[in-house]
């Protein structure tokens, strides 16, 4: 999920600053690559080489600058999502969930204005459930139950959309979603040509 909120940051696997890990920042792939519309492989196990990943996952999030992104997004179709709602004012707050699945969704709506890394500069209304709660794994490889609400809530659906595939913007019209992608394929182009 995009956000104009954070600055990179570098981090160990604890959310520690710690400039001497590891990590890569990945490209995080925009649409209307299919890669997007994948549905992403459960995670085995939690192993060094997934941490790997999901410590590059954090960084390459915080330098999008986001707060939420999917294994997807830099290519890696698996069950895994990072994500960081702390304002750059605060302590980071980093949140390692692999193979999560929402166990219930409340009946209540709440509206947000969703952005996402992958559909760069393009904002939009989306209701979503204003509850949920999410069993996963953590970093460790422990399982874990959150109860969401709030941007929280939002959040985790938007990445667990990723997960199956989808996208904020297959939730709006066909004008609207049109519009996203032509968007993001000017914004490249201008990229390219840079």
């Amino acid at each position: 999920m995009g956000a104009d909120m954070r600055v990179g940051r570098a981090l160990d696997g604890a959310g520690r600053g710690d400039y001497f890990t590891p990590m890569a920042i990945r490209e995080i792939i925009t649409a209307p690559d299919p890669r997007l519309k994948q549905v992403s492989k459960p995670v085995e196990k939690v192993d060094d080489a997934l941490r790997a990943l999901m410590d590059d996952m954090l960084e390459t999030m915080y330098a999008a600058p986001g707060i939420g992104l999917a294994a997807i997004q830099v290519g890696e179709p698996v069950r895994v999502i990072v994500m960081d709602l702390a304002r750059e004012d605060e302590e980071p707050q980093p949140r390692y969930f692999v193979n999560p699945e929402i166990t219930w969704r409340s009946d209540d709506k709440a509206v947000y204005e969703e952005g996402c890394l992958s559909v760069p500069d393009y904002y939009e209304e989306v209701e979503r459930p204003a509850e949920a709660t999410v069993k996963f794994l953590d970093y460790e490889g422990k399982e874990q139950v959150l109860e969401c609400d709030g941007l929280l809530a939002t959040c985790i659906q938007h990445e667990m959309d990723h997960l199956e595939g989808v996208l904020f913007i297959d939730y709006l019209s066909r004008l609207k979603r049109d519009r996203a992608i032509k968007k993001v394929q000017k914004l490249k182009r201008h990229q390219e040509l840079a």
